[in-house]
């Protein structure tokens, strides 16, 4: 087998080869990948021997279905090193999420790592359409979280010139907009909104900004919401997509000219679809939970990962590597009321579609006898209060229409909904809650 170093060397603008040279160039590289998760890795050792698969069983693409799944409860019961295929004085860096249900989950990184992660995020930049010489606001939160570190040094794998700004101070930062003047943000798309509410609050237009492109990701966020950015800030909103475990943001990426879905990057990230509740590969085209194996990392190697989202695999289109449609929620974020199954995705489209209301919203749910509520509350444009009364009926019937089930609806007055300041919490389940 050809050493690591020269199953990473890259071929130029890789993501516009022929599908069959990039088709094996994954089996190649998810060959090494899968023997030096077996080699380094007592977890997946055990765990493919129990299966009864080893990695020279992998004689094609489709042989990859035989082999485990990853799930997060599995990083989170070899906390905090014990899935790394490296020593820990070879790693360069060390990142964790949130940690908001459980342990946190750590991921770490080689140098050969962070230069792909640099370089996958650049490929997103460019597909947006930056530029050598771009100066790129990134209000992506630093820290452990792997958004501001990891736009940042793809910001200079570009060619480009970083202003980190990280997360919060919303007036600071409008000031840095306004002096610095960026052509790029990379921001989450619900503080994107935040910054335009407060940009007109101090009596400025966000459409006079020098931003052209702003990219977004770190939440699920809908057509409607790109819409609504565009509109105020008079730019083009494009997507980014990736999560800590596979890599952090980079994983996949939006070409500004078509707009039609997240590439995913198919030399480092091999994508499957499946059904949520069986676990069998689904053909493209179906919509299904998002599963990835990483085909070059060193220090964290990730087999058949069950990311939880959900969406579908697309044909490629701006380049020849496949697309992914954006995300409409996860399995473990979608709301089941009553038997019927909501997602928060489909509820702001409708919010984002309506003029009377901000694009401010969140949904409680609560169990006051036997039957589950749901009520959403969303926030009432300053210029439509004396219709609060029927913007809550019609929101109330077009949920009832969409999503097949009642909720109840709180329209707040204006700016009274706490905005996001980063990744926007959606959902306040208080049903298993003791009173």
């Amino acid at each position: 087998m050809r050493d690591f170093k020269e199953i990473l060397g890259s071929i130029k603008d890789f993501e516009f080869q022929s599908r069959d040279t990039i088709k094996s160039v994954q089996l190649e590289r998810m060959r090494w990948s899968l023997q030096h998760a077996y080699d380094n890795v007592e977890f997946y050792k055990k765990s493919f021997d129990d299966h009864g698969i080893h990695p020279d069983d992998l004689k094609s693409l489709n042989d990859l279905s035989k082999f485990p799944f990853t799930v997060k409860q599995d990083l989170r019961d070899h906390y905090p090193f014990g899935l790394f295929a490296i020593p820990r004085e070879k790693l360069r860096r060390i990142h964790a999420s949130s940690g908001t249900t459980g342990k946190q989950t750590v991921v770490g990184y080689s140098e050969n790592d962070i230069k792909m992660w640099s370089e996958m995020v650049a490929r997103c930049i460019r597909a947006a359409g930056g530029k050598e010489g771009d100066m790129v606001h990134v209000a992506f939160g630093y820290g452990l979280f792997t958004g501001g570190l990891g736009a940042h040094y793809g910001v200079e794998a570009a060619g480009c010139s970083v202003v980190p700004a990280s997360g919060g101070a919303t007036e600071a930062q409008i000031q840095i907009i306004l002096d610095f003047k960026p052509r790029i943000i990379m921001v989450t798309p619900s503080y994107m909104l935040s910054l335009a509410d407060r940009f007109e609050k101090m009596g400025l237009d966000p459409r006079d900004t020098s931003l052209e492109i702003a990219i977004h990701g770190a939440e699920p966020w809908t057509e409607a919401m790109r819409q609504e950015i565009e509109q105020r800030f008079d730019l083009k909103a494009v997507d980014i997509y990736g999560l800590s475990e596979i890599i952090g943001p980079g994983v996949g990426g939006e070409f500004a000219q078509t707009q039609d879905g997240l590439t995913i990057w198919e030399d480092h990230f091999y994508p499957e679809i499946i059904d949520p509740e069986t676990g069998e590969v689904l053909p493209d085209g179906e919509e299904g939970e998002l599963v990835f194996t990483s085909l070059t990392k060193e220090a964290f190697p990730i087999i058949r990962y069950r990311t939880r989202d959900l969406t579908k695999l697309l044909e490629p289109s701006a380049c020849n590597m496949r697309r992914i449609s954006r995300i409409f929620g996860r399995s473990d974020d979608m709301m089941i009321i009553r038997g019927v199954n909501v997602f928060p995705t489909q509820i702001e489209e409708i919010i984002c579609k309506d003029d009377r209301l901000t694009p401010h919203y969140y949904c409680e749910i609560r169990r006051p006898g036997t039957m589950d509520q749901l009520t959403v509350v969303a926030e009432i444009q300053k210029n439509a209060l004396e219709q609060k009364e029927q913007a809550a009926a019609d929101l109330k019937k077009q949920i009832k229409s969409l999503c097949g089930v009642t909720v109840s609806v709180d329209i707040k007055n204006p700016e009274t909904i706490e905005r996001s300041a980063g990744k926007a919490k959606r959902v306040f389940d208080y049903r298993n809650l003791k009173s």
